[in-house]
């Protein structure tokens, strides 16, 4: 597959608790089982989506820290998971430590988009990044096309917002790069909850269509699916949170089919 067929998405929020490594083991998953070659990368020093996915640390032989610090070739790190067309680059603790690996190299920026130039057989790759602005969110961000958003449902959802989008403006203007913002997706939603109506009128009126119109509730089958190394769409394969996901997949592939 011609590298210019890749399409590239960081999804991050540097605020924790927000759905965000759920919403990339999910949607990764949702976008694979529509028959995309998909390949999640785990650029968090927790490890959650490695872990989400079933993949044992015993078993992370070559890992994200391995492709930043050391040049491993991301084609060989990549291992198949059980969900179809799925593959994950995992990530281990030893990830917290590459930001002082490369602060001091010329090229610590674009260190995962140099590594993902020879990436074959992915038509899509998203990248689950710490939940903080730092050096490997900012390697992610060079590397990506687009970043997508997980914004939790409550009063303070639009706080740290700005600052991720001004993070973006600056990626472009000192990489280069057209990173745009792909969208916001409202996670952990409870219908019943009048605050949780309100945020998401306030978010729609503040962003408008860059918001979603696919909503992820709040959910327990949601929450159990990782302990057992599992994506909710193989837990609970009928269930809201799977059902919701797979709706944002969809809406996902009609976004980027109409761009």
């Amino acid at each position: 597959m011609s590298v210019k067929t890749k399409r590239i998405v960081s999804i991050a929020n540097q605020k924790g608790g927000v759905g965000k490594t759920t919403t990339a083991i999910n949607m990764a998953a949702a976008i694979a089982q529509k028959g995309n070659k998909t390949l999640l990368i785990d650029l968090d020093p927790q490890g959650n989506a490695s872990t989400g996915l079933g993949i044992l640390p015993d078993d992370r032989d070559v890992t994200t820290y391995d492709v930043l610090v050391d040049g491993a070739d991301v084609n060989d790190a990549a291992i198949k998971t059980d969900v179809r067309n799925l593959s994950i680059l995992p990530a281990t603790t030893d990830l917290s430590s590459a930001d002082v690996q490369m602060m001091k190299d010329s090229d610590r920026l674009s260190r995962l988009g140099k590594a993902l130039r020879s990436v074959e057989g992915f038509k899509y790759i998203f990248i689950d990044c710490p939940p903080s602005l730092n050096l490997l969110t900012l390697n992610a961000f060079a590397a990506s096309d687009s970043v997508l958003v997980p914004l939790q449902s409550e009063f303070y959802a639009l706080e740290g917002l700005s600052q991720l989008m001004l993070t973006v403006k600056e990626v472009r203007e000192t990489m280069g790069s057209s990173l745009f913002i792909d969208g916001v997706v409202l996670t952990m939603f409870d219908r019943r909850n009048k605050l949780a109506q309100h945020v998401e009128s306030d978010v729609r009126g503040n962003l408008g269509e860059l918001v979603y119109e696919t909503i992820i509730p709040r959910s327990v089958r949601l929450s159990e699916a990782p302990s057992y190394g599992e994506t909710v769409l193989q837990y609970d394969a009928t269930g809201l949170g799977a059902q919701a996901y797979l709706a944002l997949g969809a809406e996902f592939l009609k976004r980027d089919k109409q761009r």
